[in-house]
């Protein structure tokens, strides 16, 4: 038997990634999608940057440390980066939205010259916040993590929100909601450059059975896995809203039944009505960024749609039995 030709060497890799990990980043997004790229790099997997190639970037060559306080090296500071080197510059978010928005002081002049020589920037997790503050993302929309959107939407009101995507590719910006979704994003970027084959090579390997779309509807966005196909729609309907005026009578229409029908789900189901879920999920949110955020309560209150702080004070007493003061009171003291 004739033996194999050799493997090709490219002398320039199909795509170029500059990898910008913020400090506290999270590891999930960061993993899921660095080791896409290692496995579409090379043939086999012998994990050489053969076909796809990156470079991780800081600030400094301090390294930088996950939220978990694993950290990592890099291999490159801005001072001598030729952008042109790269195809993408590819950001992943803080463990906060504050904390990427408040690094944008140090971050911005680094993204904006980037985009300044034309590299297309790609967010990953809660990084679109940083993009947004630093004034890279007018005319874009961009996709989050569903507990982001409202939060999203009320900072930056004038930008696109597109709540019903997991990743978003809108021209020279790409955006990503972080965790697994980094897979999926990662497997279309790559057969934009590599080809389809070479683009989901290794999913096997990482137990993933396909690359999900852009608009994958996640199921784990029910509570229930047996709640049923209009209620389980209605749920993931009313946590992509949680900001917005939604009208039950047409949010039912939206999933094919009647009002009086959504009604009878939620109360046979959830022992309440529609509407009374849909409020108290707001609450929820608004109580959990209490919690976790030193944004102010008249912030907060827009972001779950309410006037003011006064009206979430109410509605918290009245549906959780608590108010908004308490709940700060015995938060833990967090930076930014």
């Amino acid at each position: 038997m004739a033996p194999l030709p050799p493997a090709p060497n490219p002398a320039r890799p199909d795509v170029r990634l500059l990898l910008l990990p913020l400090p506290e980043f999270g590891l999930l997004p960061f993993g899921a999608f660095l080791d896409k790229l290692r496995f579409s790099a090379d043939e086999e997997d012998h994990s050489r940057q053969r076909y796809c190639a990156w470079t991780l970037l800081g600030l400094d060559r301090q390294g930088v440390h996950s939220s978990s306080g694993v950290r990592v090296a890099v291999d490159a500071t801005p001072e001598a980066l030729d952008f042109r080197a790269f195809d993408y510059l590819v950001v992943f978010g803080s463990r906060t939205v504050e904390r990427s928005m408040a690094l944008a002081g140090s971050y911005a002049p680094l993204l904006r010259a980037a985009s300044r020589q034309g590299l297309p920037l790609v967010a990953i997790d809660n990084a679109s916040f940083l993009l947004a503050r630093a004034g890279l993302l007018q005319g874009y929309e961009v996709a989050l993590h569903w507990r982001h959107v409202a939060q999203f939407r009320s900072a930056f009101p004038r930008i696109g929100v597109r709540s019903e995507l997991i990743y978003c590719f809108d021209r020279d910006r790409i955006s990503c909601a972080g965790g697994t979704a980094a897979i999926d994003m990662a497997v279309e970027l790559l057969a934009r450059h590599c080809g389809r084959e070479r683009a989901r090579k290794g999913l096997a390997d990482m137990l993933v059975d396909e690359p999900r779309p852009g608009a994958h509807q996640l199921r784990s966005m029910a509570d229930d896995p047996h709640l049923g196909r209009h209620l389980a729609r209605a749920i993931a309907c009313m946590r992509s809203a949680l900001g917005e005026p939604l009208d039950m009578a047409r949010l039912a229409q939206r999933i094919g039944i009647g009002r009086r029908h959504l009604d009878r789900l939620f109360m046979e189901h959830l022992g309440t009505s529609a509407h009374t879920h849909w409020t108290r999920m707001r609450l929820e949110h608004a109580q959990w960024r209490i919690q976790h955020s030193s944004h102010s309560l008249a912030a907060i209150a827009a972001e779950v749609g309410l006037a003011s702080a006064s009206s979430l004070g109410r509605l918290m007493r009245q549906h959780l039995g608590t108010s908004p003061g308490h709940l700060r009171a015995k938060a833990p003291r967090r930076g930014t």
